[in-house]
């Protein structure tokens, strides 16, 4: 499994201390766009997989941690390198905007 499935218990160890930059989804299970985005992250996971970790945060299981990014809507992706937030989008995207937004922050 190329995606790590974060919580507020390992959210800090997986995303702070990789060595890679992250990319977090932000998600939930009721969420419409969400659904569309998942399996483009997961194609992205295997596709990034020697320049970046990603990750999934569902927001309703593990609220502190979304509560400490400040995510208000979801999806929201996220790339932190060395712990640091460094981008975000909020919404629904495609795998080439995906794409786009990844390797401008890479």
């Amino acid at each position: 499994m190329n995606v790590v499935t974060l919580t507020d218990d390992n959210f800090e160890n997986e995303v702070n201390s990789s060595e890679k930059p992250v990319l977090v989804d932000y998600w939930a299970t009721w969420c419409g766009p969400c659904k569309m985005v998942g399996p483009i992250v997961e194609e992205i996971a295997i596709e990034f997989s020697d320049q970046l970790k990603v990750g999934k945060l569902d927001v309703d299981s593990n609220q502190a941690s979304a509560a400490k990014q400040n995510v208000m809507s979801i999806p929201t992706l996220a790339i932190f390198k060395g712990g640091e937030l460094i981008a975000q989008q909020v919404g629904a995207l495609s795998k080439t905007q995906l794409t786009e937004f990844i390797e401008s922050n890479l």
